[in-house]
């Protein structure tokens, strides 16, 4: 049976985060992956003029990376979880039900990924742009942050594309929180419908006098 109109772009919102969550945590992680396992956000760097090599003199936590990554694929894992959910409940009849409660737990776990989205935002965009601080004034040979792709690293270090990786990253989780946001509204006017969802469309809160015949057949006498 088919879904409601406002569930299958719900469903459609939640493609587009988990979507978000693998890009974020891969390009996290393929950052890390170029500089030996190291954090670089919020990172410092030094320049040997000599050589004409930069490498890493200060790292943040590795578990400021690992906290935003397990963030991104939380999120993903949840929304595949959903779609899976509603995918199987429209092939049966009248198995899923999205009741006001669960409509308000839903809420409540939206605003709670919204949240810790907007915190991993934060916590890359002002962490790349300590990076790229320290890189401008480190470097002389370097005017911007996506010019220190094209210079020469201290081994083991690769620091190619790892502006873009983290510039991925940051868009990802904005693209994420924009989503949600979304999903927020959809959610919000389905519960002030004050009805229950189910596959096909099917309203479940009628009132007994709607769904009673406009004619009653009169009673035989005994």
């Amino acid at each position: 049976m088919l879904l409601p109109w406002l569930l299958v772009l719900e469903l459609v919102l939640h493609a587009g985060c988990f979507i978000c969550g693998i890009i974020c945590a891969a390009s996290l992680t393929v950052t890390q992956g170029q500089f030996a396992g190291q954090c670089i956000l919020y990172s410092s760097v030094w320049y040997n003029m000599s050589t004409q090599v930069i490498g890493l003199q200060g790292s943040s936590s590795q578990s400021l990376c690992y906290f935003v990554s397990a963030i991104s694929l939380c999120v993903a894992i949840y929304c595949f979880s959903l779609i899976l959910y509603w995918t199987y409940s429209s092939c049966l009849d009248n198995q899923a039900k999205r009741t006001s409660l669960w409509s308000s737990m839903s809420l409540g776990a939206c605003s709670i990924i919204s949240f810790f989205l907007l915190v991993s935002g934060c916590i890359l965009r002002i962490g790349r742009d300590r990076l790229c601080l320290s890189i401008v004034h480190s470097v002389p040979t370097v005017t911007s942050c996506q010019g220190a792709e094209n210079e020469t690293w201290v081994s083991p270090y690769n620091g190619r594309q790892f502006y873009s990786s983290l510039q991925s990253a940051e868009k990802s989780v904005w693209v994420n929180l924009f989503f949600w946001v979304l999903i927020v509204i959809i959610v919000s006017v389905q519960r002030c419908q004050g009805s229950e969802v189910m596959p096909g469309g099917t309203n479940t809160n009628w009132a007994s006098s709607e769904t009673e015949p406009f004619f009653h057949r009169p009673s035989r006498p005994q």
